[in-house]
């Protein structure tokens, strides 16, 4: 049976090829999509969320708009990597969905409680900010989801900082409440998505599927690798979050261990550290876990299957 999880993203390059990779794999049931301000403003990433649904053509799977700042502190954005729009590089299609009246929070809720308990997963991609309120609005869900598994953070490496990964820092408070909440978290962090490169061969095999969502991926893979290059000095960018979906499909594609994680929130310098304790075997009983090493062959055949997978949906839809 496919896994049922609700996609919560900020797109966003990389969520925008999470989406792709969820809704085109069969192994996956997309239950519904939130969005969080984080790359970009809220009402640029859940334009650009539906934006990608369009090019995708995901169809039957709720969208509800989030948080539009974090739960404490100021808007702070990644507009050096994803442009003004959050998705700069390929021209966006006019979205074709309604969203959802209810906020992310309130349908994350309704969703997890309304499901068998174990049965949804969530995959948080940007702050955390969505999942944190779900849990205010109802702590029952830290018992009913089957696990967390998140792109963010990171053990020995941060990008926002020396020390800390946008996701987290961005939104700490959130960050913290969700490790600290009880439930199993997979965290998705950058020692293994800096192994995901999107390197000119893989950009070539995506362009040769030949559909629109392969040259829409393209697009923004090019648009991606002149960013992560003039600001981070990257070759070839990181393909961040398609890595805690592909985690989702195939456990087996990576190596993650069990460790303690816990959240720095007033650090003057390690604000928003996630702190991971890889001095001995974890304690009995931790839930949290890292993942370390990616299999980035098996990976890539994920996302061009998935692809591939789509079709071409917006030519469909004409003819």
């Amino acid at each position: 049976m496919p896994t049922k999880i609700i996609l919560d993203c900020d797109p966003g390059h990389d969520d925008a090829m999470a989406l792709l990779l969820a809704w085109g794999s069969p192994e996956i049931e997309l239950v519904g999509v939130t969005t969080v301000g984080g790359n970009q403003t809220i009402d640029k990433v859940t334009r650009n969320a539906l934006a990608v649904a369009r090019v995708a053509g995901i169809h039957g799977v709720p969208f509800a708009k989030g948080a539009a700042h974090p739960l404490l502190r100021p808007v702070e954005v990644a507009e050096e990597i994803h442009g003004a729009s959050g998705l700069d590089g390929p021209v966006l299609p006019e979205p074709d969905i309604e969203l959802d009246p209810r906020h992310a929070a309130q349908f994350i809720v309704d969703t997890v409680m309304a499901a068998e308990p174990g049965t949804i997963t969530l995959v948080p991609t940007g702050p955390l900010t969505n999942i944190a309120l779900a849990m205010r609005l109802e702590p029952a869900i830290v018992g009913r989801v089957r696990e967390v598994v998140l792109m963010g953070g990171g053990a020995r490496v941060g990008n926002w900082s020396p020390v800390a990964e946008f996701n987290i820092v961005v939104d700490p408070e959130a960050a913290a409440a969700v490790f600290a909440a009880g439930w199993t978290v997979t965290m998705v962090g950058l020692d293994l998505t800096h192994q995901a490169l999107a390197t000119d061969e893989v950009v070539a095999a995506i362009r040769e599927i030949g559909t629109g969502p392969a040259r829409f991926a393209g697009e923004l893979m090019d648009f991606f690798t002149a960013a992560y290059r003039e600001v981070a000095g990257f070759d070839h960018p990181p393909v961040h979050d398609p890595c805690a979906v592909a985690y989702v499909i195939d456990p087996t594609i990576v190596r993650a261990i069990p460790a303690p994680i816990a959240v720095e929130t007033r650090g003057e310098h390690t604000l928003g550290m996630t702190v991971v304790d890889l001095r001995g075997p974890a304690p009995e009983g931790t839930r949290t876990q890292v993942a370390l090493e990616l299999d980035a062959e098996r990976f890539w055949g994920l996302v061009l299957d998935a692809i591939r997978a789509l079709g071409d949906p917006l030519v469909e839809r004409v003819d």
